[in-house]
């Protein structure tokens, strides 16, 4: 079920596998947080990435570092999903799914998606945020490949996840 546009508790989705949460990724979701009521952090399970962290331990990561986050605009829930993220949408209430943008190479992929899940439930709409031009070269997989050669991540993310990180690769 999903909600009015005119409903006064409008709930967004702000999908990802989170491996790692980055700096880019805790700016879309302070972001976020400013246009909903309710947002939903759904963690995916996406084994077929083969993550670096469990799913829990991901849950973990975005739990602690938007702990200062709740509350600030919205109320914040975090959820794991590995079912089709418009059902997943679809069964939180969610009136749109939240995406961030980094690059043009970005789009066409979400492009696709947006299509397609407009077509599974033309209810839900798909809202792009642009990232910050500070963080628009970051994502996990190039922080997870500096970390595990021991270069320096502290700037693209938190000293939580920077430290998870290296017990991870066996790093001091």
């Amino acid at each position: 079920m999903t909600q009015d546009l005119d409903s006064k508790h409008r709930v967004g989705v702000y999908p990802g596998t989170f491996d790692p949460l980055t700096k880019g990724h805790l700016h879309i979701i302070q972001r976020a947080s400013k246009m909903v009521d309710r947002l939903i952090i759904g963690v995916a399970g996406n084994v077929r990435k083969g993550p670096l962290f469990t799913i829990d331990e991901r849950i973990d990561l975005v739990k602690t570092d938007i702990a200062n986050m709740h509350d600030k605009y919205c109320e914040i829930e975090i959820r794991p999903f590995s079912n089709l993220l418009i059902d997943f949408a679809s069964d939180v209430g969610a009136s749109c799914i939240i995406r961030g943008l980094r690059a043009v190479s970005d789009f066409e992929f979400e492009f696709q998606m947006t299509g397609m899940n407009a077509k599974l439930n033309p209810d839900i709409e798909t809202v792009f945020l642009m990232a910050s031009d500070k963080w628009q070269f970051v994502s996990s997989s190039f922080v997870k490949e500096i970390c595990s050669l021991g270069g320096d991540v502290s700037g693209v993310v938190t000293p939580n996840v920077e430290s998870r990180m290296k017990a991870k690769f066996g790093l001091k």
